[in-house]
């Protein structure tokens, strides 16, 4: 046997790779007895890459399969090597976006181009997944609230982290169309229910106030109770970020992001979820003290899509929040309420 030949198998990087959502999407991408990527079955993963500012999750740190890169993306880029697919998770949340422009300048828009960069310059054109957001959406003051979203909405960012996360879509867009990789740009709805601790996304209380009421903690809900959201479990989350990577080309069509399905509710009909699936009256740990800034970023996002393209590539959003909870309280709390 030639000993230059590679070995089988794909080699992946995950940006943002101690995350909740890619600590998730390693997980699977390990499971996998084999990963579709671009249409091919490139066969299990050889080599996985987790880059973040924080170390990863015990188990995956010890599986052998998985090196480790902390540090900010721009300063460690010259240790990462060949790459056959590439996830790129990381990016400052969206009310620490608002909070501090440049943060969110240096890390979404500055730490995505590094990255480009890096993928332009590998042999071949890799597959990249781009996880933008429903916050390229917005309600600008001068047009009125933005209604339906489909595929064709033109987005309106109304913050600076939705404007971030537009930009990128549309590097990864330019550098697709000039042949330096294979983009797909998809834009997830907020992710419910996470486990773990509060972050500083404007949209963190949808997890929170299932979350801390499960575990006998109050919680404040900071926009009106009947304010429309649109969600995703973690389940169909990772399934979107793990189709996007899979189709080929012609079955991804075009350039654009594709907006991965939602389902639509309102922290009213999230808290009734609650205390039914539950079996106590939970909602009365819940605080529905509003905050202006919260609402304004928050409010100004759309809660109902139509999402033909994503439909199309056999995604479906989840069918009631009360099974999301079921979820969360089976795979997340060692023990529930009783």
């Amino acid at each position: 046997m030639d000993n230059d030949c590679p070995a089988p198998g794909l080699r992946v990087l995950i940006t943002g790779g101690a995350g909740f959502l890619g600590t998730a999407l390693a997980r699977r991408l390990l499971e996998a007895e084999a990963v579709l990527v671009g249409g091919s079955d490139a066969g299990p993963v050889r080599e996985l890459t987790l880059l973040d500012l924080f170390p990863p999750a015990q188990d995956l740190a010890v599986d052998e399969r998985v090196r480790t890169i902390t540090g900010e993306l721009a300063e460690v880029i010259d240790q990462l090597g060949p790459v056959d697919c590439i996830f790129h998770l990381a990016g400052v949340v969206s009310g620490a976006a608002e909070l501090d422009f440049d943060l969110g300048m240096t890390t979404n828009v500055d730490g995505t181009r590094v990255l480009l960069e890096f993928a332009r310059r590998l042999p071949g054109a890799p597959v990249l997944v781009f996880a933008s957001s429903l916050a390229v959406f917005g309600s600008d003051p001068a047009v009125g609230s933005v209604g339906m979203v489909d595929d064709d909405t033109l987005p309106r960012p109304q913050s600076s982290y939705g404007i971030q996360k537009f930009i990128g879509e549309q590097l990864v867009a330019d550098y697709t169309r000039k042949g330096f990789l294979r983009g797909r740009s998809v834009r997830l709805m907020t992710v419910s229910v996470r486990p773990g601790a509060p972050n500083a996304a404007a949209s963190s209380f949808m997890s929170g106030i299932i979350r801390e009421p499960l575990a006998g903690l109050p919680a404040v809900c900071p926009v009106p109770p009947d304010t429309e959201l649109a969600l995703s479990s973690p389940e169909r989350t990772i399934e979107g970020i793990l189709r996007a990577a899979a189709v080929d080309d012609a079955a991804w069509g075009s350039r654009t992001a594709v907006n991965l399905p939602a389902l639509t509710t309102t922290p009213r009909e999230m808290i009734e979820a609650l205390d039914r699936v539950s079996g106590h009256e939970l909602s009365a740990l819940i605080d529905w003290t509003a905050d202006p800034d919260v609402t304004a970023i928050v409010g100004s996002w759309p809660a109902r899509f139509t999402t033909t393209r994503a439909n199309g590539l056999g995604l479906e959003a989840d069918s009631s929040f009360d099974d999301i909870i079921r979820a969360f309280m089976q795979s997340s709390l060692p023990a529930t309420v009783s």
